[in-house]
């Protein structure tokens, strides 16, 4: 057995599931890491490109790469579970690796990358296949001297219009080919703003609305407009009162026209200067403001039941221009509703209120909230459910639904009228997330957590989530459509959005940092000569009132044999496409099953590699795939994340991370699966500091970033201090037998009782460790655009020790079993088949286990 020189012990405040049964013999020192994979990725790619023509496997999502657009789109924008596609239904269920794609089609680039070219298309819009109305690209083949076009994904051909039509050289590719973007890049957006075709549609009049609207409700196309703002405040007691709502004003301010940070760093608007804003507040009324007058009368709508729009004119302003009235309005916010709060909120009246002030053209509204809405429209009950009598029961899915039906019907009318909703919620009890968290996930929004709002530690956090909320890449009024290749079909959809149709999604707001997965299935053989391709379409309108098509298109090799299948695999896109199916039915099955059925898929896949690749090693042997070694540890991690756990954990707080990981990219997915580790007290001198590195392009000043370390007890020391981040929470953990130098390095102080434990920034020292830090946190920031909430944990000392436990995924913790013991698992399971025949879901399966 691995032993370790200063091994500390796992605290015994952590709980999870004992292994039962005869153990399989498992070396822990042959256990595959997850992160030597993730390591040696990112140094690949550190100075290097990657040349996105088929045929190669991608960079993981993890790494820092720089990618160049040939034709094939960028893993930035979309990544498959298996670069080689199966030819057949039979190799692919063999091989049981979920044939899903993940798209991110506004995800942000590296600064080194060309930017997303823009073709203008004219009135007579992109040229498209007549047949399966794909988009021109790349992968099209021209005939009959340039009159027509075979389209790549249907194989019908299609004539080419006067104005498109170019003569072909000897290569029967257009003589204006390397002038024509949409036949050399893979990526691109059509402009299509003078084509009605593309515009907006008004959606069809309902039988029953929401709110209240004299006007007779248009119908057709609407022309494209900027993207418009409504900030709501809840001006409860419980806003005022935890300092929520003055913090959500000062962040406002900030983002609107700019200010200084906690250490007086200059920080410009966030928000773009096409946009008009308005401001909204409510409690057991709703409030509007006219912007327009510098005395910004109130307009108080008092029906919650029948709610309206005041006035339609001086409510949405331009931010320069109007500054003064904006200003004065958010400064006075805080005070005014003093000395006349009242503890409850209409949030489902506000919202519908808010939608009737942005139907007809789309927008976003923002919400900061911080109370259970018992009145007005979805009034839910103010008795929460009885959770812990709840867990592992048939009444478990029950606390994933809204318990007011009104919700769901709020959050379709905002997602057929384009209008994106994203909260900002701080509660200090029960707020019944299923329920208000539903407008958001429908209409494409988004949700920021910051339960028991304490200003000092939310309020730097609040600010820049919400600077990231309205300055990313992002578009609304978004209409989303996945083609695919003869011989494949789209099968399912899994993520954030409304789905109108069977084979179109609907969102009201898509950004830089949504992504959503698709399930794809063979209809017939595919020719292993030829490529498979697959296209997704994304007609939306942009920040600044252009309305365009994003394209993203994807040529994959395909292949007859299972290695070749297994070796182009890809491990992040398989968990990210698992993870959204499993956060989709949580409110249809118990969490037990869910956790079930992910270790039956891992084990199958496995199996599925040791039948198909690996048939003449033993039976006892556990034979892992190269592309798939950290399999096992990913979908542990994924069991134990908190809509999953097996601990007791509040429904809010499920129903929050069932939201987040819905919409997760895959790069922030694997990382909060599991986080990334370091060692602050072993930092070489060289990391984390800038030096100049050869690369092809020459001599460029770079930061090296340090390797992360696994997340375990188990290769921790007590003399060492560590930095862990999941993308929502950073720990410092300072182990008790920390030197006072490194103490004072990094803390200024040389005892470890004398460190604050209300930290919640990390001050700045002169010393290289103090820099080196820094540096790691400023690289982190840059990457995602927002930072983590800091916390303190001394060893044996602090309450934030045991979320610091719980995010070390490989140790025994959150209800669940450690990797080690989650192997043997695996194991048992691919013998016992392996042994007596079966399959890992019949009846030798997990589910029949003692464990």
């Amino acid at each position: 057995m691995y032993t370790h020189s200063n091994h500390i012990p796992q605290p015994p405040h952590s709980a999870g599931a004992n292994y039962k049964g005869l153990r399989p013999k498992i070396d822990y020192a042959q256990v595959p890491s997850p992160i030597d994979a993730i390591e040696h990725d990112r140094h690949t790619w550190e100075t290097k490109f990657f040349m996105t023509l088929p045929g190669t496997h991608a960079p993981l999502c993890t790494s820092d790469f720089v990618a160049v657009d040939q034709g094939n789109s960028s893993p930035k924008f979309i990544r498959v579970s298996t670069w080689n596609m199966p030819n057949t239904h039979r190799l692919a269920s063999d091989c049981h690796i979920p044939l899903a794609a993940i798209f991110q089609p506004f995800a942000d680039l590296d600064p080194r990358e060309e930017p997303v070219p823009v073709v203008d298309a004219g009135s007579a819009g992109p040229a498209r296949c007549s047949h399966c109305r794909a988009y021109i690209n790349p992968w099209c083949s021209w005939l009959a001297g340039g009159m027509r076009w075979k389209c790549n994904l249907c194989a019908h051909e299609t004539e080419v219009s006067t104005e498109y039509f170019s003569h072909l050289d000897a290569n029967f590719l257009r003589l204006d080919h390397l002038q024509r973007p949409e036949l050399n890049k893979g990526t691109l957006d059509f402009e299509v703003t003078s084509s009605k075709e593309y515009w907006a549609q008004h959606p069809p009049e309902r039988i029953s609305k929401s709110y209240f609207s004299p006007t007779v409700a248009e119908s057709g196309s609407r022309e494209p407009q900027p993207l418009d703002y409504i900030f709501a405040f809840d001006v409860s007691t419980d806003s005022i009162s935890s300092g929520f709502l003055l913090s959500a004003c000062e962040a406002l301010k900030i983002v609107l026209f700019g200010g200084t940070d906690a250490s007086g760093t200059q920080l410009p608007p966030a928000i773009p200067q096409s946009c008009r804003v308005a401001i909204v507040t409510c409690d057991i009324t709703i409030h509007f403001y006219d912007l327009s007058l510098d005395l910004n009368p109130m307009l108080v709508v008092s029906d919650l039941e029948e709610v309206f729009v005041p006035r339609k004119n001086g409510l949405l302003v331009d931010v320069v221009e109007r500054r003064h009235s904006i200003e004065s309005l958010l400064n006075s916010l805080p005070e005014r509703f003093v000395t006349a709060s009242y503890g409850q909120v209409a949030l489902g009246s506000a919202v519908s209120s808010c939608l009737a002030a942005l139907a007809g053209r789309g927008g976003h509204i923002v919400f900061f909230h911080s109370s259970l809405p018992t009145i007005g429209l979805g009034a839910l009950p103010s008795t929460p459910p009885a959770e812990q009598s709840m867990y592992d029961t048939d009444k478990e899915p029950s606390l994933f639904k809204t318990r007011s039906s009104e919700w769901m019907a709020i959050a379709e009318e905002c997602a057929e009228e384009g209008v994106g909703v994203s909260m900002f919620l701080a509660p200090n009890k029960f707020m019944d997330v299923a329920s208000v968290g539903v407008v958001p996930t429908v209409t494409g929004g988004e949700m920021f957590w910051h339960p028991r709002f304490l200003d000092e530690r939310d309020g730097p956090v609040l600010r820049t989530q919400l600077a990231r909320l309205v300055s990313r890449t992002q578009g609304y009024n978004c209409m989303v459509k996945v083609r695919c290749s003869n011989g494949l079909r789209v099968k399912a959809h899994h993520g954030g959005f409304f789905q109108s149709s069977a084979s179109e999604l609907e969102f009201a707001q898509l950004s830089a940092d949504a992504t959503f997965s698709v399930e794809l299935e063979h209809t017939k053989t595919l020719s292993p000569r030829e490529n498979a391709f697959l296209q997704c379409a994304v007609l939306y309108t942009s920040v600044d009132g252009q309305r365009r098509v994003r394209v993203v298109n994807l040529a994959l090799n395909v292949v007859e044999l299972a290695g070749n299948v297994f070796q182009f695999a890809d491990l992040e896109s398989v968990v990210a496409h698992w993870a959204k199916q499993a956060m989709g039915v949580m409110s249809q099955h118990r969490s037990v099953i869910t956790r079930e059925e992910m270790t039956e898929r891992c084990s199958s896949l496995l199996l599925g590699y040791r039948t198909q690749c690996a048939q003449t090693t033993k039976p006892s042997q556990l034979i892992i795939p190269e592309a798939f070694r950290a399999l096992p540890a990913f979908v542990l991690a994924l069991q134990k994340t908190k809509p999953l756990k097996a601990s007791i954990v509040a429904s809010d707080v499920r129903n929050f991370y069932l939201h987040r990981i819905l919409s997760m990219t895959p790069r922030s997915l694997m990382y909060h699966l599991y986080p990334r580790m370091v060692a602050l007290h072993d930092l070489d001198d060289q990391i984390a500091l800038p030096k100049m590195v050869e690369t092809e392009n020459g001599p460029i000043e770079k930061v090296t970033m340090p390797a992360c370390m696994r997340n375990s007890y188990f290769h921790m020391e007590s003399n060492g201090v560590y930095l862990i981040d999941n993308e929502d929470i950073m720990v410092f953990w300072v182990g008790s037998s920390t030197s006072p130098q490194i103490l004072n390095d990094l803390f200024g102080v040389d005892d470890i009782t004398s460190i604050n434990p209300r930290l919640n920034t990390l001050p700045v020292f002169s010393t290289t460790l103090s820099q080196q830090v820094h540096n790691i946190l400023a690289h982190r920031f840059f990457l995602r655009g927002r930072p983590s909430k800091m916390l303190i944990a001394r060893q044996n000392m602090d309450a934030a020790e045991i979320e610091f436990s719980d995010m070390l995924v490989e140790d025994q913790n959150n209800g669940a079993m450690s990797y080690m013991d989650y192997l043997a698992v695996v194991h048992k399971q691919i013998s016992t088949v392996l042994n007596n025949g079966g399959s890992i879901t019949g009846g030798t399966g997990i589910r029949g286990s003692p464990w």
